[in-house]
C-alpha cells in the first residue's frame, strides 16, 4: 500500500542501516545518530528564555522549531537533510533521492506473537510459498487502537533483512519534520547499535541531549506535561536485553543515571515515560527477546510483495532526470522509458526477477545494475560491477552480528560467505543454479557440532535466509531453490573461493600456525594452543615433531592455498565450454530484463549454465577498494595474500590469453582486467594483445570504457581492432579515440556511422600521433557529407594506405567531393568506392589517376565508362582500376575477392540489386567468353560464371 504523503515517493537505497555520514560508510557507532553540525551550531544562547511552558512547547515541539533557534525551522530542516542524506553507494550512480520527494512504501501486515513464536518451520518450499492471511496496514496507523480497543503504545516493527526497515524509519523522521504525523510532537531515534556499544550509566535526558543537542530546552518537559513523544528504536537484535527484575532494575526517573540497555528496558517496561510511544525495528529471530505483555502491536514489513510496488519503484528510479548524466532530453527519456517498459514486461510474466524483488534492496540492486551497463559515460567508469555487489552487502550487513547473544560474535556476511558461499560454489563447479532442500541441509547442517552452531543455525533461517534464496518460479523446477540475482550466486561462490574457506584442513592449520611461528619463534605452547582447536589430539604429537623437524613445512603449505585461488581463476576465466556465449554484461542484461535482451547462441543448448562471472567476480574482490568494504563486513583478504595470488596468475593468464579469444570471450577478458583494478598486472596482461576482435560484441558505452580504460594502461601499438557490427557511434569513437590512434589496421564496418560520426574520424585522421595505416568504414551511412569531412581529413592525413568506402550511400557528388582532396595525399595507396551509386558523371578517372588501386565494382557505371577506366594500366599508368569480374578479354585475377566481398556483404545489401548486378556480371563474362580464344581463359570463365550462377541460384532460393 502506498503512503498518503505527498505523493508517490521512491526509495533512495533500501536498507542503508543508517549510513548518514558524508563518507558513506560507518565512522564509529557513536557518530551514527549524532545530529549534524547544523543541528548544533544553531543554537543562539539567550534566544528562547523568555519561553516557558505552553509558549516553549508552542515554539519548540509543535512548531517544529527549537526555542534556542535563531532561525524559526532551522533544526527541523537539518535533521530532516540529514535523515534524507543518501550514502555514496547511491550518489555514484545519479542525483541523491529525497525521502520526502520520492518514495515508495512497502508492505506491513499485522502479526502476533504466537505466528512469531510458532515452532520454526524447517527449509521447505511450501513454507516459503505461504502467502500470509493477514490485515495490510499503514505505517500511520501503526498506533491505532488494537482489536480489544486499547490504545497501543509499544510497537515491534520486524522484518528480514533487505525489507527497508531502515528506510523505512528514516521516512517516518522525514515525514514527522515536514508536519506529516500530527500524531506526535516530538520524535527521538536511538540506534541501538550505537547503544550497545556504551555500558557506562548514563540518565535519559542526558542521553538525549547527548545525541541531539538542539532538544536540550525541551528535555526537561519530558514526563512533567502532556507532551506526545514518540521514540525509535532502530535494530534491537544489536542488544541484550534483561526483563527480569534481577537482571534489570526498575527506574522511572528520567535523571538517574542506568546503562543504556536498563533505560530501553524501562521504557518497554512502560515505568519510565508510561505515556510515551515507541517504535522497535529488529529482526525475526530477536523479537521473542521483549516479554510479549510490553508490546501493543506486531507488524511484519513483507517488503515489495505486491508487483505493482516493484513497477512503481522501476518507473520512478529510472525516469528521474539526470539518473544518465546525458543533457540530451530526448534520447534519454527515450531509453529510460524502453528499460522501464522491459522491466515491466518481465515482471508481468511473474519471472524470477519479480520473485527477487519483494525485497526493496534488490530493486535497488537491480536499478543500480542497468545503471551501470547503460548510462556509464567516463574514462574509465566510476564503478565496477563487483564493487556494486560489494557495496550492496554493505548496505545490508555492515557492522552486523549474526547473533548478538552468541560469544563467537561472528559477522553476517562472514557466516554467509562460509554457508551460502559453499553452497554457491558447489552449484558452480557442478553448473547448476537450482538447489534441492537435500542440498541445502547437506550444505548448512553438515558440520553442525556444538549448540551454538545450531543457534546460529536457526538465525539464519529466520533473518537471511530469504535474502539470498527464494523459491525457483520455473515450470519444473517449483520445488528448487535459486539465488535471489543469479550473479548473487557467483559472487559468494568468489568470495568463498577467496577468503580461503576452500582450502584443505592441512592448509588452514597451516597458514595459523606459520603465522603464529612469524611472531612468537617455535613456542610450544602457543603452537599447540592454535592446532588443538582444529585438530583431533592425536594428531597434535606428529605435528608438533613435523614443526620441529621442518620450521618451514606449514609456511609452504599455507601458500599452496593462495596457488589453488590464482589457478581456479584462470581456470574458470579460459574455460572453454563457455566459448561463444554471449558476453557476461549481456548476460547480466538479459537475466534482468528477460528475453527482449540478447538471446543465446544458437549452438548453445537451452537449460545450459553458463558461469563466466565467477573468475571476474574473483578478480574484482581482491581489488584494493572491495577488500577494504570486506574487512568492514568481516570478511579480511590480507594486502600480501592478494599481491601473492596475482603473481601466481599473472603468467597462467597471459599465456591463455595468447591463444585467441572469441569476441564475446575476449571481452570478457578485459572486462575481468577492468574489475581486477591493478594497473600493473592489466599492463602486462595487454601488452601482447596485439590484434583485438570485438566483431559483433554490441558495444554499450560501458563497454567501450572498458576497452578504453584497459588497452590505454599501456602505449604499445595495436596492429589490428576489428569493431566490425559492433553498434558504434559518435560517442563511442570518441570513448575510443586514445585507442584508435594507436591501431594500424582499423575495422568499422556495418556500425551506422553516419556524418556526426564522420567528424570523430576527419579529428581521428588529423591527428599527428595517428597510426592508422588501413581503415575499412564499408556498409556505414557516410553519405554525402560524411564524405566532406573524409575529404578533409585524406588531405592532411599521413598514414593512411588503404581506405574503404564500400556501400557508404556516397553517390556522385561525394566521390567528387572526395576527388577534389585526393591529390593532396600521397600515402593512400588503395581506396575502395564500390557499391555507392556512381555513374560516368562522377570524377572516376581523376580519382583512379591519382592512387593504384581503385575499386568499383557494383556501380551505375555504362560500359564506356568502364572501358575508360580499364584502359588504365598499372605498367603504363601506375594505375588498377577493378570495375568488373573482366579484363579485356581474360578474367579479372580480383574476380574471387569481389565475390568473397559480395557473399560476406549479402545480409546487409539490398538482395534484388544484387542478384541485377551478378545477373549483369553473368552476361559479361558470357560475352568476353565468346570473344577469347584461348582455350584456358575459356576454361578461366567457365570457371568463374560457375560461380557466379551458383551464387545467383542460392539467392533466389533463399539459402545464400
Amino acid at each position: 500500500s502506498l503512503s498518503s504523503c505527498a505523493g508517490p515517493r521512491c526509495v533512495g537505497a533500501p536498507g542503508c542501516r543508517w549510513m548518514l555520514s558524508t563518507g558513506g560508510s560507518r565512522q564509529g557507532a557513536a557518530r551514527l545518530w549524532a545530529p549534524p553540525p547544523g543541528l548544533q551550531s544553531s543554537s543562539a544562547p539567550g534566544a528562547g528564555a523568555e519561553l516557558t511552558g505552553e509558549a516553549l512547547l508552542s515554539a519548540a515541539v509543535r512548531g517544529r522549531t527549537g526555542p534556542c533557534c535563531a532561525e524559526p525551522g532551522r533544526c527541523c530542516r537539518n535533521l530532516s537533510a540529514w535523515f534524507s542524506n543518501q550514502p555514496n553507494e547511491e550518489r555514484q550512480f545519479g542525483p541523491s533521492f529525497s525521502l520526502d520527494a520520492v518514495h515508495v512504501d512497502p508492505v506491513i501486515r499485522e502479526s502476533s506473537l504466537e505466528q512469531i513464536l510458532k515452532p520454526s518451520p524447517d527449509l521447505t518450499i511450501q513454507h516459503q510459498l505461504q502467502q500470509p492471511c493477514r490485515r495490510v496496514i499503514s505505517l500511520q496507523n501503526l498506533f491505532d487502537v488494537d482489536a480489544c480497543g486499547r490504545q497501543v503504545k509499544n510497537v515491534v516493527l520486524y522484518g528480514t533483512v533487505g525489507t527497508g526497515k531502515s528506510t523505512l524509519i528514516k521516512k517516518l523522521v522525514v515525514d514527522w519534520c515536514h508536519g506529516l504525523l500530527p500524531r506526535f510532537e516530538l520524535v527521538i531515534p536511538f540506534s541501538c547499535e550505537d547503544l550497545s556499544h556504551s555500558h557506562v550509566p548514563i540518565s535519559l535526558r542526558r542521553l538525549i541531549t547527548k545525541k541531539y543537542q538542539h532538544l536540550r530546552d525541551v528535555v526537561p518537559l519530558l514526563g512533567s506535561s502532556n507532551l506526545k513523544v514518540l521514540f525509535i528504536l532502530n535494530g534491537l537484535e544489536r542488544l541484550n536485553l534483561d526483563f527480569r527484575l534481577a537482571g534489570t532494575e526498575l527506574c522511572c526517573d528520567a535523571n538517574e543515571p542506568v546503562p543504556p540497555s536498563a533505560i530501553v528496558v524501562n521504557l518497554l517496561r512502560k515505568y519510565l515515560l508510561p505515556e510515551a510511544s515507541i517504535i522497535v525495528t529488529t529482526r525475526p529471530s530477536a523479537v521473542r527477546r521483549i516479554p510479549g505483555k510490553y508490546v501493543g502491536r506486531y507488524a511484519e514489513i513483507c517488503g515489495f510483495s505486491d508487483t505493482n510496488l516493484q513497477k512503481l519503484y522501476f518507473q520512478l528510479r529510472l525516469s528521474q532526470p539526470g539518473c544518465d548524466g546525458e543533457n540530451n532530453v530526448a534520447s534519454r527519456s527515450g531509453e529510460q522509458d524502453n528499460l522501464v517498459e522491459m522491466l515491466s514486461r518481465n515482471l508481468e510474466r511473474q519471472n524470477q526477477i519479480a520473485a527477487a524483488c519483494f525485497l526493496p534492496s534488490y530493486c535497488w540492486l537491480v536499478c543500480t545494475t542497468l545503471h551501470f551497463l547503460y548510462f556509464t559515460r567516463t574514462v574509465p567508469p566510476s564503478q565496477t560491477l563487483s564493487g556494486i555487489y560489494t557495496s550492496f552487502l554493505r548496505l545490508n550487513f555492515s557492522g552486523e552480528v549474526l547473533d548478538s547473544t552468541d560469544p563467537t560474535k561472528i559477522s553476517m556476511m562472514k557466516y554467509v560467505a562460509k554457508t551460502v558461499g559453499k553452497l554457491a560454489h558447489e552449484g558452480v563447479m557442478s553448473r547448476k543454479t537450482s538447489f534441492t532442500e537435500e542440498d541445502l541441509q547437506q550444505c548448512f547442517e553438515v558440520e553442525m557440532k556444538t549448540e551454538s552452531e545450531l543457534n546460529q543455525l536457526e538465525v539464519f533461517r529466520s533473518d537471511v535466509f530469504r535474502f539470498f534464496l527464494t523459491p525457483c518460479v520455473q515450470p519444473g523446477k517449483e520445488h528448487t531453490f535459486v539465488f535471489t540475482i543469479p550473479a548473487m550466486q557467483e559472487y559468494l561462490a568468489a568470495l568463498y573461493v577467496v577468503l580461503g574457506e576452500k582450502k584443505t584442513l592441512m592448509q588452514k592449520v597451516g597458514k595459523e600456525v606459520s603465522e603464529i611461528i612469524g611472531k612468537v619463534s617455535e613456542d610450544a605452547a602457543v603452537v599447540l594452543s592454535i592446532i588443538s582447536k582444529v585438530l583431533p589430539l592425536r594428531f597434535l604429537p606428529v605435528l608438533f615433531n613435523l614443526l620441529k623437524m621442518f620450521p618451514r613445512f606449514f609456511s609452504r603449505l599455507s601458500g599452496k592455498g593462495r596457488d589453488t585461488i590464482a589457478r581456479t581463476m584462470a581456470e574458470e576465466l579460459f574455460k572453454e565450454e563457455d566459448y561463444y556465449n554471449d558476453d557476461v554484461l549481456d548476460q547480466i542484461n538479459s537475466s534482468i530484463l528477460g528475453v527482449e535482451g540478447p538471446m543465446r547462441h544458437p549452438d548453445e543448448a537451452a537449460d545450459d549454465e553458463v558461469f563466466e562471472l565467477f573468475p571476474i567476480f574473483m578478480g574484482g574482490i581482491l581489488s584494493r577498494r572491495n577488500r577494504a568494504i570486506l574487512e568492514q563486513l568481516g570478511c579480511s583478504i590480507k594486502n600480501l595474500a592478494a599481491f601473492e595470488i596475482a603473481k601466481a596468475m599473472k603468467k597462467t593468464v597471459i599465456r591463455n590469453s595468447r591463444k585467441g579469444l572469441p569476441p564475446s570471450e575476449l571481452m570478457d577478458y578485459l572486462f575481468f582486467l577492468h574489475e581486477f583494478q591493478n594497473e600493473r598486472f592489466t599492463a602486462e596482461a595487454v601488452r601482447s594483445l596485439r590484434t583485438i576482435n570485438l566483431s559483433s560484441v554490441k558495444m554499450t558505452p560501458l563497454k567501450c570504457s572498458v576497452l578504453a580504460s584497459v588497452i590505454g594502461s599501456t602505449n604499445h601499438e595495436v596492429e589490428e581492432l576489428n569493431l566490425t557490427s559492433c553498434n558504434l557511434d559518435s560517442s563511442s569513437l570518441r570513448t575510443l579515440f586514445p585507442i584508435l590512434l594507436r591501431c594500424k589496421f582499423l575495422h568499422l564496418q556495418l556500425n551506422s556511422l553516419g556524418p556526426d560520426a564522420c567528424k570523430e574520424i576527419r579529428d581521428l585522421l588529423l591527428h599527428d600521433k595517428c597510426a592508422v595505416n588501413n581503415l575499412r568504414l564499408g556498409n556505414n551511412p557516410i553519405g554525402e557529407q560524411g564524405a566532406q569531412y573524409l575529404a578533409e581529413a585524406l588531405a592532411g592525413n599521413r598514414s593512411l594506405t588503404q581506405l574503404s568506402l564500400l556501400h557508404t550511400a556516397l553517390g556522385d557528388r561525394g566521390v567528387e567531393l572526395i576527388a577534389q582532396h585526393l591529390a593532396e595525399n600521397q600515402q593512400l595507396q588503395e581506396i575502395n568506392l564500390g557499391y555507392n551509386s556512381l555513374t560516368d558523371t562522377a570524377a572516376l578517372r581523376d580519382a583512379a589517376s591519382q592512387h593504384p588501386s581503385l575499386h568499383l565494382y557494383f556501380n551505375d557505371i555504362s560500359e564506356d565508362g568502364k572501358r575508360a577506366l580499364d584502359s588504365l594500366r598499372m605498367d603504363r599508368d601506375g594505375v588498377r582500376a577493378l570495375v568488373f569480374l573482366t579484363a579485356g578479354t581474360d578474367v579479372s585475377d580480383y574476380w574471387s575477392s569481389i565475390l568473397n566481398v559480395v557473399h560476406k556483404n549479402l545480409p546487409f545489401w539490398d538482395r534484388e540489386r544484387v542478384r541485377q548486378h551478378l545477373t549483369i556480371i553473368l552476361q559479361d563474362l558470357e560475352s568476353s567468353r565468346r570473344q577469347t580464344v584461348n582455350p584456358w581463359r575459356k576454361a578461366k570463365f567457365l570457371r568463374v560464371e560457375s560461380e557466379v550462377k551458383k551464387m545467383l541460384g542460392k539467392l533466389q532460393h533463399g539459402t545464400l
